[in-house]
């Protein structure tokens, strides 16, 4: 089942590149995506599943990763052939290729068990998000991928050394090397503590490149800017979020070393710079795409910030991932509908989102009031909890700058939303000929149903699910 899960859509990204039709090769995604979500729930179910040789293993860790991936891909390729439809100009055969191939390195990543397996899944990662970035054709997006994929290769090289000292830190005492993760936390209170700190730190900062964090976000603003809706939805809620189970892996270390303090005093650091940049820059923002890609790493801040709280925080940050990579989903789908009916992204240029198109108007609206935490939406549950775990771990400074935070994100945020939604059309509705449809519009509702649905009720299974991954790794084991 392991090796299905990883090989099922490298099989099916064979066939959309073999399909000869511009129109018909889109509707493979969604095929591939529905297979990818039976499998991952048969494998949730499962016991335990574990393949080639124990290199990869599905823990309570990455069972929470693992669904979230697979339902955003799900919605995000039931949305491509609507978008591609009006982008029969564009030759989708690489992209529909490469998202599924994506599917397939974020699948490597969630259930790898084996420190270079996970490294080079990573690498694979970037390079097959590289040419859905460049979908567009423009000096924008091909600048956009060339910092992509320049700076996410340096996080990379350094994610590469950090895994060096790892596995240095245990050959310096004169144990067996392994990089295999059970037996680097089994180890663990043996390893060099010199050599730990500096792969924990090399290893933060190199794979908190990929996700995102303050001050190694420099790519996303570009990138997300100026990618296809949904793929600014996978980067944003789901490959970031295997960036941060990367992190949690190695965290799962030193909490067995007895190094958890050291560690965490990093990770909240990082979260509220990540926060406070992003409070900065998305108020008066401009670009409308740009501001999502702060909302991104305001929020890639708030899941290492509330794993660096630790204790009862760990279970709202695990609730969060979810939480934010679903909002995520209903926030790019929408704003690239808005993008393809207004032609540009200039804040200034698009007024009246909900008469020129009701249903994503309507869509981004709702996304914006549930990424900011408002009631009843699912990150409002995940947040309240933070910060009052904030509180009740003894860090009542890190709960008040992070509730404050919070209120300016709120602020920026909602004043750019506002006047986009709501006055009247700033464009002909002729212009460029885009209206909602039920193929670009279902996607996005379904996304903001289960949204809705998970602040006001949290399936006992999915509870269950976040309490035993909270327990594995805070326990180190």
């Amino acid at each position: 089942m392991a090796e299905l899960l990883v090989c099922l859509p490298i099989a099916i990204a064979a066939v959309a590149f073999t399909v000869p039709s511009n129109q018909w090769r889109p509707w493979v995604l969604p095929a591939g995506g529905l297979g990818h979500l039976y499998l991952t729930l048969q494998a949730i179910k499962a016991e335990k599943l574990v393949g080639f040789n124990n290199w990869l293993s599905l823990d309570p860790l990455g069972k929470i990763f693992l669904l979230l991936v697979s339902i955003l891909f799900c919605g995000c390729a039931c949305y491509a052939p609507g978008y591609l439809a009006q982008r029969q100009q564009r030759d989708n055969r690489v992209l529909c290729s490469c998202l599924l191939l994506s599917l397939s390195m974020m699948t490597t990543i969630i259930l790898s068990h084996h420190l270079g397996l996970m490294w080079v899944a990573m690498e694979a990662t970037t390079l097959c998000s590289a040419p859905g970035l460049y979908f567009n054709h423009n000096p924008r997006s091909l600048e956009a991928t060339w910092k992509y994929l320049l700076i996410c290769s340096v996080g990379i090289a350094l994610a590469l050394l950090g895994s060096l000292f790892l596995a240095y830190a245990a050959l310096h005492e004169g144990l067996e090397t392994s990089l295999l993760f059970e037996d680097l936390v089994n180890e663990a209170p043996k390893l060099s503590r010199p050599w730990l700190h500096a792969a924990f730190v090399l290893l933060l900062v190199g794979y908190g490149t990929k996700m995102g964090l303050a001050p190694m976000h420099t790519w996303k603003p570009d990138a997300y800017g100026e990618a296809p809706g949904m793929i600014g939805a996978l980067l944003a809620g789901g490959l970031t979020n295997c960036a941060f189970l990367a992190i949690l892996r190695f965290l799962q270390i030193a909490i067995a070393a007895h190094e958890a303090d050291f560690a965490r005093r990093m990770m909240i650091f990082l979260g509220l710079l990540s926060m406070a940049l992003a409070a900065a820059f998305m108020v008066r923002q401009r670009d409308f795409k740009r501001m999502l890609a702060y909302s991104s790493v305001e929020h890639m801040g708030i899941l290492v910030l509330g794993v660096g709280i630790g204790g009862t925080a760990t279970w709202g940050a695990l609730l969060h991932v979810i939480n934010n990579g679903l909002t995520k989903g209903v926030l790019f789908l929408s704003a690239g509908n808005i993008h393809r009916a207004y032609g540009t992204k200039v804040t200034a240029e698009v007024t009246g989102a909900l008469q020129r198109l009701p249903l994503s108007g309507a869509m981004f609206l709702l996304g914006f009031l549930a990424i900011t935490g408002s009631p009843p939406f699912a990150p409002f549950i995940s947040e309240f909890y933070l910060i009052s775990a904030a509180f009740r771990e003894g860090h009542p400074t890190v709960g008040g700058l992070f509730a404050f935070l919070l209120l300016v994100v709120f602020i920026g945020f909602g004043a750019v939303v506002i006047s986009m939604v709501f006055g009247r059309p700033s464009h002909p509705i002729e212009e460029t000929g885009f209206h909602d449809s039920l193929d670009t519009g279902l996607p996005i509702v379904a996304l903001a149903a289960l949204v809705l649905l998970l602040g006001v009720y949290l399936p006992p299974p999915l509870a269950l699910m976040l309490e035993n991954a909270a327990k594995f790794l805070e326990k180190g084991s």
